[in-house]
């Protein structure tokens, strides 16, 4: 995208010391536009921020970053939306501090279409990342494009059903949108740059400070319409996204789990508190009132090894370790143990930590 005068004076603006979304969004309201600001005085401009920020602005000793942001834009996957574009995503105008500038690498019209934020644990269980990719590949078929913030565990796995599923997927980001984080997920952040997108409101080269992602989190919740929480502890970072969520208006749900679980906790919690449970996409599609598709999931299928089926029925839906476990089912330590490893590898059951054993329903 070349940079025309305009966009150039956004860029200026926005990468200028002490000039933060506040500041910015004020002079702009009293000079109108991002190039009236610059030619403004340091007297007119001390009238509305502090000194030494009207002096920054004059001086502006932005040129190394701005060459930094003119290479990165030389990609045509990558652009800045502003807030005087048309496709700035409306549903962050309703936020009380919408970012006056997004860098976007990826699909940009994504960011105003109909969305869905899903959040959760990056110590997610088998269970959780399951609930988060299934839910996500449902709801993006559905028609909502699924929001998150490239963490690890449930964050990773709703980014990959949104992605499989009709309406893709957006990762907005704590870091500067050249920056994959965490490094584990760089394969997950390319199949985002190709097939969704990337967003950050935080400037190029932009490092995973701690105080970045609270205020990334009001993005997440701010672009959707909702916000579900899939597994949470009670000191979560989730539950951070999902107060957010609730203090803009969105819908905040949670899918419920074990009373054993840590990972319930932040759930349980967020229920208590007015969210919606959930145990399936069309919970949330009848909330949004967004027509659920027409389809018919087949049961799942009987294992054809007797004891498999009577090992998964007494761990039904608790967390258990492995003497109870063996005790329910009346088998021998030895064999417990072999069919555990043949159930985790197939995906049916996963190892908790402790050795407690969980079935993973899909």
């Amino acid at each position: 995208m070349p940079l025309d005068p305009e966009r150039l004076a956004w860029l200026k603006l926005s990468l200028t010391p002490g000039l933060g979304g506040e500041r910015l969004r004020r002079l702009l309201t009293v000079f109108g536009d991002p190039r009236s600001v610059l030619a403004a005085s340091r007297g007119a401009l001390s009238q509305h921020v502090p000194d030494a920020t009207a002096v920054a602005i004059r001086e502006g000793n932005t040129a190394e970053a701005l060459a930094v942001a003119s290479a990165w834009l030389a990609d045509p996957a990558n652009c800045i939306v502003t807030l005087a574009d048309h496709h700035y995503p409306p549903r962050l105008l309703q936020i009380p501090d919408p970012p006056p500038l997004l860098y976007v690498k990826g699909r940009a019209e994504l960011l105003a279409h109909p969305s869905l934020a899903i959040v959760g644990s990056r110590n997610a269980t088998a269970q959780g990342v399951a609930n988060a990719e299934a839910f996500a590949r449902a709801l993006s078929d559905a028609g909502l494009t699924i929001v998150s913030g490239l963490a690890l565990g449930a964050d990773a796995a709703a980014h990959r059903g949104g992605l499989a599923g009709a309406s893709s997927s957006v990762a907005i980001l704590g870091t500067g949108a050249d920056i994959v984080y965490p490094a584990r997920n760089r394969a997950l952040a390319h199949a985002l740059a190709e097939r969704g997108a990337l967003a950050s409101e935080f400037a190029l080269g932009t490092h995973p400070l701690t105080g970045n992602f609270p205020r990334r989190n009001r993005l997440i919740s701010g672009l959707a319409l909702g916000c579900l929480v899939v597994e949470a502890a009670a000191d979560s970072g989730s539950l951070i996204t999902a107060r957010l969520a609730a203090e803009q208006g969105r819908e905040v749900f949670a899918i419920p789990g074990s009373i054993h679980s840590p990972l319930a906790k932040g759930c349980h919690l967020l229920i208590k508190q007015g969210a919606k449970l959930v145990e399936n996409a069309r919970d949330i599609l009848e909330e949004l009132l967004i027509p659920a598709p027409a389809v018919t999931a087949p049961p799942p299928a009987a294992k054809s090894d007797a004891r498999v089926n009577r090992l998964l029925e007494a761990l039904g839906e608790e967390i258990l370790d492995r003497d109870t476990l063996a005790s329910r089912c009346r088998l021998q330590a030895a064999e417990l143990a072999a069919l555990l490893t043949q159930l985790e590898l197939d995906g049916d059951v996963a190892t908790l930590p402790g050795g407690l054993i969980q079935r993973v329903r899909r």
